[in-house]
């Protein structure tokens, strides 16, 4: 343990950090500054004798992460780098500038040493809450719980009003004390404040009863009690079958004489004026601004060097547990590289193609066989595994009704919490041991979307299977129907979207998602069996990863050219067929993703779709808005423009047009013959 800071040195190192937060909210002229002020001392704690972590290796696997749920007051954390870490003091003079790493909110893969993208209030902690879970399967699927393998690290967070309000964080809470992480220790800043005023214009909540009842283990302290919330954040680590939440009772602008414990404080700079006088208030020199005085360095420069001994100790201990434990060892090597088969594509298409069958059934079969490939790939469903078709056969369950350690398993019960869902998954993915994916419907990606959004943002491989994804899952009516999801969804920068047609695609769909993607997917697959394809000759299964390629040629330049997915490519075949007949030339195109064909060389793209003025069609039991960069002046968009209805599959096609007759009846008309 390291040396007890004196006093004064103590609260030269908090102003420090308040007044960091200061000067850079000032110099931006846009910040919230009465949060950091806040938090610097239990914050300070945090870091200083409750994190276990490398500031000169952010990405150390074995650290403890820390999660800034309140992600307004980024400058909190960003003034906790550069005391700790190597953020240069230039990132924090230029806070919220362009080209900065210091956004205006913390932004993971942006500034090394942010966990988590936060910002959108509740994301933070229901993101922790999958970093905590990943902890606990961690620990026990390759450490078998040895206390010096992997998986031991905890999850701390600081969580503000904002987060507690959003419901997400309820969902997740709620998760996370039924599968009791006690490697979860969160902060609630409780200042009484938000943008509007005070919190009792919305938010009378017994916080404390609220999440004991979730199975939380809750302790109360004043965020000014230094060796009160050292006491609590050590209690709470000891509590390992229960997640923890210190509720701390702080003072939002903490110093500033007019805007201390208002809302003044929360949203907006202090102003000059106000600067001038809470520095005097604090016995801080007015000048230099980010000023951080020769003793704070100094001390530190010690807390690191403490800090790297620490993480010398930890590696020792991992080496021995490493050496004493190869094949353990070796199987997390092989997590945290994502390691794969060479023959997983062969694994996974092989015998897929010529089956008829739902594609949530073919997925089903894929994920049974990546499962076997792939030891961490973990999955779970809102409450619709039994739908989704997700479960990993054999692969054992988590949580608390799991036969032995309820982390052992690979499915991951998630109840009806599709919000929490996403962010958990997320979580697991940033974590770096598993592979996850969850499934629900896919109109239920709406409650899951703000989740979607951050994994695109920051890039974390978080597969989610959407199934029952048209109009044909049928008397479940509109509410179920998706019509305008699939379009929504691809307008998200950095996602793929993939709607595969029929068994191999979706084999092949499932093999890019393990190899090749760098970044979150979204399946598409039907409630209703749709037929096997017959493909070109020349047809490779790479094809499929190119997002668009031809599935039915023609014997010349084609007359029209069909461009359908998932289950609308079966019916565009049969469509050709009927057109072939009338002296229509039709080359159907099977379009799996949009956004991987948008990759592809202009050469290849104008090969498949082409850009010479031949009709184009694009057929999707959905809007289909997305298709229009590729129908050109004489194209056509096949699609649906309004909600569902209630009713049988086959009496929806006859409603909608989705028959061979219907389609062919208007492509025939479109073309004026």
């Amino acid at each position: 343990m390291s040396v007890e800071l004196d006093s004064e040195l103590h609260e030269q190192v908090l102003n420090t950090i308040r007044f960091l937060s200061v000067d850079a909210v000032e110099k931006a002229a846009s910040g919230h500054p009465g949060t950091p002020m806040a938090l610097a001392g239990p914050a300070f704690e945090i870091f200083d004798r409750h994190l276990r972590f490398d500031p000169h290796d952010p990405a150390w696997p074995l650290r403890d992460r820390f999660v800034l749920s309140a992600g307004h007051a980024s400058m909190l954390l960003y003034s906790l780098l550069h005391l700790y870490g190597e953020l240069p003091i230039e990132e924090i003079v230029n806070f919220r500038q362009l080209g900065s790493r210091t956004a205006g909110h913390p932004e993971y893969g942006h500034c090394p040493g942010v966990e988590v993208t936060t910002g959108p209030l509740g994301q933070g902690i229901a993101h922790a809450v999958g970093m905590a879970l990943a902890a606990r399967m961690t620990a026990s699927r390759f450490g078998h719980g040895d206390p010096d393998g992997p998986g031991q690290h905890l999850v701390y967070g600081i969580a503000g009003d904002g987060d507690l309000m959003e419901g997400i964080s309820a969902e997740a809470s709620s998760l996370a004390g039924h599968l009791g992480l006690g490697n979860l220790v969160f902060l609630y800043d409780d200042n009484h404040i938000t943008i509007d005023g005070r919190t009792d214009l919305s938010f009378s909540e017994d916080v404390q009863g609220r999440f004991e009842a979730q199975r939380w283990h809750v302790q109360k302290v004043d965020g000014l009690d230094l060796h009160g919330l050292r006491a609590a954040l050590a209690t709470a680590r000891a509590e390992t079958g229960r997640p923890s939440l210190i509720i701390t009772r702080t003072t939002i602008g903490y110093g500033s004489p007019h805007k201390a414990d208002t809302s003044a404080a929360h949203g907006s700079p202090l102003g000059a004026d106000e600067i001038a006088l809470t520095k005097k208030a604090l016995g801080w020199p007015l000048e230099p601004a980010f000023l951080v005085p020769d003793d704070v360095k100094r001390a530190l420069a010690d807390r690191k060097a403490e800090k790297r001994a620490e993480r010398a100790a930890r590696d020792a201990a991992f080496e021995a547990w490493r050496a004493a434990h190869p094949e353990r060892a070796t199987a997390w090597d092989d997590a945290r590289e994502r390691r794969m088969p060479g023959d997983l594509v062969g694994r996974l298409a092989d015998g897929m193609d010529g089956k008829e069958a739902a594609t949530r059934k073919h997925s089903s079969e894929a994920i049974q066989r990546l499962a076997d490939a792939v030891p961490y790939l973990v999955g779970g469903s809102a409450d619709l595994a039994g739908s989704n078709l997700t479960t990993i056969q054999g692969g054992g369950d988590v949580g608390p009704a799991a036969d032995g350690d309820p982390f052992a398993g690979r499915n991951i019960h998630y109840g009806i919490r599709e919000h929490a869902m996403g962010a958990v998954t997320n979580g697991i993915a940033l974590d770096g041991s598993f592979l996850p994916f969850a499934g629900t419907f896919l109109v239920f990606s709406d409650y899951m979307r703000p989740a979607i959004r951050l994994a695109a943002l920051m890039g974390v491989r978080s597969t989610f299977v959407f199934t029952h994804d048209s109009v044909f899952l049928g008397e479940d009516g509109p509410t179920h129907q998706p019509i305008e999801h699939l379009d929504s969804l691809r307008a998200i920068p950095g996602l793929v979207v993939l709607r595969p047609a029929d068994g191999l695609e979706t084999a092949l769909a499932w093999a890019w998602v393990a190899e090749r993607a760098e970044g979150p997917v979204a399946l598409s697959l039907t409630r209703q069996g749709v037929p096997s394809l017959t493909r070109t000759s020349d047809f490779e299964p790479e094809d499929v990863w190119k997002g668009g390629y031809v599935v039915r040629a023609t014997s010349g330049a084609p007359d029209v050219v069909l461009v359908a997915t998932g289950s609308e490519v079966g019916l565009a075949c049969k469509s050709a067929e009927v057109l072939a007949e009338r002296g229509v030339a039709a080359r159907v195109v099977s379009m799996p993703s949009l956004e991987l064909f948008s990759e592809q060389p202009e050469a290849w793209r104008h090969g498949v779709v082409p850009a010479d003025g031949t009709p184009v069609v694009a057929v999707e039991a959905a809007r289909a808005l997305a298709f229009a960069p590729l129908l050109g002046p004489r194209g056509l968009r096949y699609g649906i423009d309004t909600f569902g209805a209630s009713a049988k599959p086959k009496d929806l096609a006859e409603h909608f047009g989705f028959t061979p007759e219907q389609l062919t009846a208007r492509v025939l008309s479109h073309l004026g013959k």
